[in-house]
């Protein structure tokens, strides 16, 4: 680090609370200060050049040098930089683009509402959800069911909803109304001897033992992900879905999917909603919707969603919910056109293609001492890591040995991410086979390195 005291080092320290981030260890190590990206590499104020393994935050799908996302924005900010959607009014980006989503969606939907990031959605989400239970004469309706190790964001309500516990700590949350239910991590919480099927069939029976206690009446909706991001890349076991969705239909409970980062192509399908089967009424998006180049999200609802708020909006004389920027014209050019590359490149399919070898390079790590398990599907996979294999322990505090091997990672020209001690992999869509060779052969070294230090003793 840069230690002079005008560096942009010193300055981010003086200046910039950072998000995720401890503060008084930051004031110790400072920033790493990226300059510039192009295609799945990006570039510090030193020069040094790294692989962008995480593809920013789960969400640069086309790297990160597009010309035509860039030009997409120019010829808007010139034609129209900034409208809005407040009381019917529109411009053609976001006409255009709910129609894309809309027309997209893997089952039948009727609306796309827009927000500014994947937490505003979430909290639109659930507003949107109490909304139309009042709208159907259901006030006691109100409970919507998240899963332990979930994430949905950061704002009051989508942090409820998120079931990782640094994200309640100290901010005094969960707030009412919000339920966890269990984890579907197979590896880490099954019983001895439990298939995945059989492991599935508990969880469901543990959503619907809830729903129960809880009162069918008083629920209204059941959120996930998926694929858990960040989580730590849970994997759903065999059957998982099918199961969660008989529960919730039994109880007539809507199904809000979270692609937030599975959605525009990362499972290698369109959405992760098809990969796993899964028949939401409401679908969240937002990062990869415009390679995250300009801030914007969406929700999708059917018309089982639509047809009450809209009567409900009629009764009272409006939907009494908006955000400036939801909708924005540039950030909606700029999605468009992100969509219409995905598509013409067959980003999807690459996704598929040299997904499935990143998750090949990556599984023959599985012997390597100190991984415990290596889970993915597509083009995002984490690797879990472990002090000892047989009783899965970690080394020292949890969390120790993932930050270690992170480090050491980015030392290697890698940046990615842990969580917990799972190392997660989601690189840019257009990612080619020879740069995940060089990614995991990074990952690789990585490990070796970290070894002598977890067992000195060899």
């Amino acid at each position: 680090m840069d230690a002079r005291p005008n560096s942009p080092e010193a300055r981010d320290i003086r200046y910039h609370l950072h998000a995720y981030t401890n503060a008084r260890k930051h004031q110790e190590t400072g920033p790493l200060v990226i300059e510039k990206g192009d295609g799945v590499y990006v570039e510090d104020i030193a020069g040094n050049r790294y692989i962008e393994a995480m593809a920013g935050l789960w969400s640069v799908a086309v790297g990160f040098s597009e010309k035509r996302l860039v030009e997409a924005a120019t010829r808007q900010m010139s034609k129209l930089p900034f409208y809005h959607d407040f009381g019917s009014k529109a411009h053609s980006p976001l006409i255009d683009l709910a129609e894309k989503l809309v027309q997209m969606a893997p089952v039948p939907m009727s609306k796309a509402y827009f927000t500014n990031s994947g937490s505003e959605a979430n909290d639109t989400a659930i507003k949107m959800i109490w909304y139309r239970s009042n709208a159907l004469g259901q006030p006691a309706r109100k409970k919507i069911i998240s899963r332990k190790r979930g994430y949905h964001g950061v704002t009051i309500a989508a942090a409820s909803l998120t079931g990782l516990p640094n994200n309640h700590l100290s901010f005094d949350l969960p707030i009412a109304n919000i339920l966890h239910t269990s984890t579907p991590h197979h590896w880490r919480d099954a019983e001895p001897g439990e298939s995945e099927e059989q492991f599935s069939s508990r969880l469901a029976d543990d959503l619907e033992k809830l729903v129960l206690a809880e009162g069918p009446e008083t629920i209204a909706a059941f959120i996930g992900e998926p694929i858990m991001g960040a989580g730590g890349v849970v994997v759903p076991p065999a059957g998982y879905w099918e199961k969660i969705q008989a529960v919730l239909s039994k109880y007539d409970i809507l199904l809000v999917a979270d692609e937030v980062i599975c959605g525009f192509g990362r499972t290698g399908e369109m959405f992760g909603s098809q990969t796993f089967g899964i028949k939401p009424d409401i679908m969240v998006l937002s990062k990869q919707i415009s390679s995250s180049y300009l801030p914007i999200s969406a929700l999708i609802i059917n018309d089982k969603v639509f047809e009450p708020i809209a009567d409900e909006s009629a009764r009272i004389g409006t939907f009494g919910h908006g955000f400036t920027g939801g909708g924005h014209p540039v950030a909606a050019a700029v999605a468009l056109e992100n969509i219409k590359l995905i598509e013409e490149r067959d980003l999807v399919g690459n996704a598929r293609k040299v997904g499935a070898h990143l998750q090949a390079r990556l599984r023959k790590l599985a012997s390597h001492p100190l991984v415990g398990e290596v889970r993915g599907v597509g083009l995002i996979a984490a690797v879990e890591l472990v002090a000892d294999k047989a009783s899965k322990a970690p080394w020292g505090k949890p969390a120790a040995l993932g930050a270690l091997v992170n480090g050491l990672l980015q030392q290697n020209g890698v940046i990615s991410r842990n969580m917990g001690d799972a190392i997660a992999f989601c690189p840019p869509l257009i990612i080619t086979e020879a740069q995940v060779d060089a990614l995991v052969d990074a990952f690789e070294r990585s490990l070796d390195a970290a070894l002598p230090q977890v067992r000195p003793q060899g």
